[in-house]
């Protein structure tokens, strides 16, 4: 049978889609997720021999049909993938208020029976104490008497934040004699030594009034934060994905409390390498932190605050731990920009929320919260199960879209995100059909929970 154009046309169409679609499998497959690799392959290899048969075979319209393939397709791939996003005039609005860490549920929950702190503060707060009294009485992160109590992995866990409190007493330090130093050699020197250290992202702002927390809520409670540096580093260490897959289990709470670690190594050696330069800094680090850290982050360009309530960064989403060093060192500064499309795309995606096994993450669409449009997690709720489980949860991390493992695949959704309107509503059916409108746990290979 003799070919035409049109046949060598669609061949190479079907061809090109079938090694796409292989590629997207084999990728899948090795990220472990099964049934996308299964249901890629099936659906390239059906695209594929549906094309060899309109090229192969002789039937009344194929000349048309051809036509109407070869033209539709280049014209959809515009319409998918070049920029046809609505253009935003929104600036982000400044809070106008501190963020006060006492009233943070880690902080209230510490508060122990008749102590000064105790008295004090629903003294100030009272419609909160029947609430915060009924949740001591849950188990706890991390109790044996938890729902998801696992002895290894929580008493591992144990041990990883028992090197967070030895870090504790190094997140400051004093200053050593002062050495001349060029700015922009220098941000660039620590900008490639976070990295190198095992950083992800990392990104310098000016410290704002904002960024800090009114009050110390943990350690010095009830103390207002004073912090004078002009500049503040912010990064992000990613989260192991195998592990976050597995939440709400034991698992994830084992790698939260790695990262944590992680992220802290890197900033009590960034102050200490700065004040090696004679310069103050403080390292930002879990449970001694006066910086609100995805507000300083997002301001450092790595990302955006997104419906649950974390930092959303272009390479991994919220499967990030950041961690923040203040310094009265001179540095240059990264743009701030707002990117509308991870707002958008979190205003129609909600798989946070559908899949919250508390209802803590809002359905609704932004509001004004304290001046700001923002989503607001209802964190009472959210930390009720948290006491419950044992483990800090992180469901609303591991089926975000966002949070796909950084490689060609995911990445190329994610600038069609970036660009299109219409490319984000197929992109959440497609991950919704690939992966699950509400993925279920998996087991961790690891650890077998």
């Amino acid at each position: 049978m003799k070919l035409i154009l049109t046949d060598y046309i669609i061949l190479s169409i079907g061809i090109s889609v079938l090694i796409s679609f292989i590629y997207f499998s084999i990728i899948s497959y090795k990220e472990k997720e099964k049934n996308a690799s299964a249901k890629l392959a099936i659906i390239g290899i059906a695209i594929f021999l549906l094309l060899f048969s309109l090229a192969i075979y002789n039937f009344k319209f194929k000349e048309i049909i051809s036509l109407t393939i070869i033209t539709i397709l280049p014209i959809s791939l515009i319409i998918l993938l070049f920029p046809f996003r609505k253009k935003h005039n929104i600036k982000r609005i400044i809070p106008k208020k501190q963020i006060d860490e006492r009233d943070i549920m880690f902080s209230r929950y510490n508060l122990k029976e008749d102590t000064e702190e105790y008295n004090n503060y629903y003294l100030e707060n009272p419609e909160l104490k029947d609430f915060d009294d009924y949740l001591r009485k849950k188990p706890g992160l991390l109790s044996d008497k938890s729902s998801l109590y696992n002895k290894h992995i929580f008493n591992a866990t144990k041990a990883s934040f028992s090197v967070s409190q030895h870090l504790k007493s190094i997140v400051k330090g004093k200053a050593k004699q002062k050495k001349e130093i060029n700015k922009e050699e220098t941000t660039k020197f620590i900008k490639a030594w976070v990295k190198h250290l095992g950083a992800v992202s990392v990104g310098i702002t000016e410290l704002k009034n904002y960024h800090l927390y009114s009050h110390h809520g943990r350690e010095l409670h009830g103390k207002k934060v004073i912090n004078k540096d002009k500049y503040a580093i912010a990064f992000t260490v990613e989260m192991d994905k195998d592990l976050i897959d597995s939440s709400p289990n034991a698992p994830t709470i084992l790698e939260s409390a790695k990262k944590y670690v992680d992220a802290a190594v890197i900033a009590v050696q960034l102050a200490e390498y700065i004040r090696n330069l004679g310069y103050n800094a403080s390292a930002h680090i879990d449970e001694s932190y006066e910086v609100v850290c995805p507000l300083v982050a997002r301001d450092a360009g790595l990302g955006e605050i997104g419906r649950m309530g974390l930092l959303m960064t272009p390479e991994l989403g919220p499967r990030v731990r950041i961690a923040v060093v203040t310094t009265e060192l001179e540095l240059i500064t990264d743009s701030i920009k707002y990117e509308p499309s991870v707002i958008n795309f979190c205003t129609i995606c909600k798989k946070c929320a559908d899949s919250c096994p508390s209802n803590a993450i809002s359905f609704n669409k932004q509001e004004n919260i304290d001046g700001v449009i923002r989503w607001q997690i209802n964190q009472e709720k959210c930390f009720e199960f948290w006491t419950q489980t044992g483990t800090d949860c992180g469901r609303c991390i591991s089926v975000c879209p966002y949070s796909h493992p950084n490689n060609l695949m995911h990445n190329v959704v994610r600038s069609g995100i970036k660009n299109s309107t219409l490319f984000s509503l197929l992109a959440l059916k497609m991950d919704d059909y690939f992966y699950g409108r509400k993925p279920k746990s998996k087991v961790s290979e690891k650890f077998g929970v």
